[in-house]
Parts: structure tokens; sequence; C-alpha cells
């Protein structure tokens, strides 16, 4: 019995179908996923729960840095009688059995991409849209620090299976749902610059949430709306949970985020990372703010 936990959609359905090529019995477990996703193959197979009725032989976590980004399912995974974790955040912290972390990869489907390879497991066309979405998201579609060659050659090997690159890319990065739309106008007009413009500030509310019927990966995205603005070096965006905020922050050339999130028990990558804040508003916005501020040049 094998399981697979983690929070990369296009590595995580990889990993199902290659597993089912394997000819091993698979619970692919998400508790939650943005309909984006609905188009990948073996999506209708996702599960929100694992079994508890006896311990995995497997269980594998994708582009997980640690234990508590597995949402609730900690004893699930760490019950299980063999752990596996494939990642490429610099701040995993080595929690599984057997670890294959690197982080020079820009895509933890491209370290899945290269271990499939070596241990033999061809690459088909259901495996390969799996694979480039995951490096597709990873990648702001190849935009971001760490694209190198060999993530083109493996987009050049799925592109030979017949896979339509261009039309997935338009899925999972173009198509934009209406809630979406309605929460950018919300999040550009609260939109705040500290810092001479290098740092931009915005938040959503639990209300917000409510109100424009916000439904998991809604919010995906809106913190680089910041970052993509002449001069702004570090973009912050809070989105309210019940007892606080998420942080995520995006950087452009020189910030490390994911030492400013570390603060906070928090992680990432140096020009994208996250964490969480339990204080009110503008508490949480004037701590992030302070901490980002010691990390500017003058």
């Amino acid at each position: 019995m094998n399981i697979q936990m983690e929070m990369q959609f296009g590595s995580s359905l990889a990993m199902y179908n290659a597993l089912c090529k394997m000819e091993k019995e698979v619970d692919i477990v998400i508790p939650e996923y943005p309909k984006t996703f609905d188009f990948l193959p073996g999506i209708d197979k996702v599960k929100s729960e694992g079994r508890k009725d006896l311990p995995y032989d497997l269980a594998i976590a994708l582009d997980c840095a640690d234990t508590k980004r597995l949402k609730g399912y900690e004893e699930l995974y760490e019950t299980a009688k063999v752990t596996v974790s494939i990642d490429h955040h610099g701040s995993n912290t080595m929690y599984a059995d057997y670890n294959y972390v690197n982080p020079v990869t820009p895509a933890c489907a491209q370290i899945l991409a290269e271990i499939l390879g070596t241990i033999g497991i061809e690459m088909d066309k259901d495996i390969g849209e799996c694979l480039i979405t995951g490096i597709l998201t990873d990648t702001g579609g190849f935009r971001y620090e760490g694209v190198s060659t060999e993530t083109f050659e493996i987009a050049a090997r799925i592109l030979s299976l017949g896979v339509n690159i261009s039309d997935i890319c338009r899925k999972v990065l173009g198509v934009k749902t209406k809630a979406h739309f309605e929460l950018t106008k919300i999040i550009m007009d609260r939109m705040e610059f500290f810092e001479n413009g290098k740092i931009a500030f915005t938040y959503m509310t639990l209300e917000d949430e409510k109100r424009l019927n916000v439904m998991p990966g809604d919010h995906e995205g809106i913190v680089e709306i910041g970052r993509d603005i002449e001069d702004v070096e570090v973009s912050i965006f809070l989105r309210e949970i019940e007892d606080g905020f998420k942080i995520s922050l995006r950087s452009n050339e020189y910030v490390n985020v994911s030492e400013v999130c570390s603060i906070f028990s928090g992680g990432g990558h140096i020009r994208a990372a996250g964490c969480t804040i339990h204080f009110p508003l503008e508490q949480a916005k004037e701590k992030i703010i302070d901490r980002v501020k010691t990390f500017l040049k003058e």
C-alpha cells in the first residue's frame, strides 16, 4: 500500500500515474485543490483523506519542506512504515526516512522526472502532462531563477510525446476565475508602497473571501501583482485565516524572502516564500514590513 501526500499538484499526479504504471496500489491524498487542475490525468482519483485502518507501507511527500505543510495529515504520514520526501526547498528539514532534496532545481517536477528516468519508468503522455504542469507552476512559465538547460530538455521530451504545452500554460497560468478577478481589483485598490516604493503591501480578509465566494486557488498569483511593479523589490500579500494571517512574499533581485520568513517559522525559496503570523492585521502588517526593511539595500 502506498500513499502520496504533497503540495504540488503536477508532481503529485505525475507520481500517482507513475506508481500505477508500476502496478502499485496507490492512494493520492490532497485535502483541497484549485479547479484549475481538473484537466490533469488522475485528478478523479484524488482523495481528501487517507486510510486510517492500517499504516501505509510507503508515504511520499513532494514539494513539502516540513511536516507542518501536510495540513493535519502528519500522523498519517509519520505512521507509514517508510517515508520519502522529494523536494527543492532549501528550508527542507529532512524529516523523512529518505530525503531527495535539491534546492538548486527550479521545480519539484523536474527532480521527479529525473528520478523516474533513473529507476526506469518510461514517461508517457499522462505523466508528461502532469510533470510539465508542475514545472510551469513552479517556474512561473519558465520565468523564475534556476531554470536550466535540463528544464528545457525535459520540456522538449514532454513536447515530443504530443503534450500541448502552450494549452497547459494557458490553463494553469492564463485563465483566471471571476472570483480571482474581483479579488484582484480589491487587492490593487488596497496596495500600499513603503521604503521609496521598494516594498508593495496588500491584503485580503475573511469577509472578502466570503463575499466573493473565493475557492481554493483563487488567491494564487495575487502576491505577484506587487512584485511586477516598477522599483518594487519585495511584494507582501496577507491572507486572513481564523487565527491570523497567511503571508506570501516575492522578491525581484536580491532579498532572500525565505530568510525573511524564517523568523516567523516559515520558509520557501529565495525569491518566493511564506509564513503565518497570529496577530491582527495592523500588527501583522507592521511586523512583516519591519522584518523586510532589514533586508533592503540603501
